[in-house]
């Protein structure tokens, strides 16, 4: 890909894994009753097999530090790496209300979808919202996702080079 392609490129969200979102829900139910929280990243639809320009959210970025209790999930915002290309957040209502509250709405700023996932943690138990906190739609896609393993192929030398930034 040349770097026209690259600057080019949608930035549409096609939607989320199937795997990504069981993660979330899972997460979601784990972490009850506090409420759980992370940072939504996405995998160029090419790179997952389909014929489509666009972005697809498969992987969920959980920040260190992260501190949170029945009724809110608090991100150090120090801790949040420069270079996250967040499309948005998910994080739970363990109280169930699938909507956001003003809290949230306050942190909808970063990204362009955030996801509410409410107990009892069931498939149906979440929805979608934009940057303004109106329901929106998002399709669960069924793609294999990339091995995770590579994710965590790096060496000291990776390290300090990205350390010396």
């Amino acid at each position: 890909m040349g770097l026209l392609d690259a600057l080019f490129r949608s930035n549409e969200i096609l939607g989320i894994a199937e795997e990504t979102l069981e993660f979330a829900i899972e997460s979601s139910e784990a972490a009850h009753p506090d409420e759980y929280m992370g940072f939504l990243r996405g995998t160029e639809a090419d790179q997952l097999g389909l014929d489509r320009d666009g972005l697809v959210i498969t992987d969920i970025l959980v920040i260190p530090g992260t501190e949170s209790n029945s009724v809110s999930a608090t991100v150090k915002t120090n801790q949040i790496p420069n270079d996250v290309k967040a499309l948005g957040s998910v994080h739970s209502h363990p109280n169930g209300v699938l909507r956001p509250s003003d809290a949230d709405l306050g942190t909808f700023g970063r990204g362009s979808v955030h996801i509410i996932i409410g107990a009892p943690y069931r498939r149906t138990d979440w929805k979608a919202f934009d940057s303004q906190g109106q329901r929106t739609t998002l399709n669960v896609i069924d793609v294999e996702l990339p091995e995770t393993e590579e994710f965590f192929d790096f060496t000291q030398a990776d390290i300090d080079e990205e350390l010396r930034g």
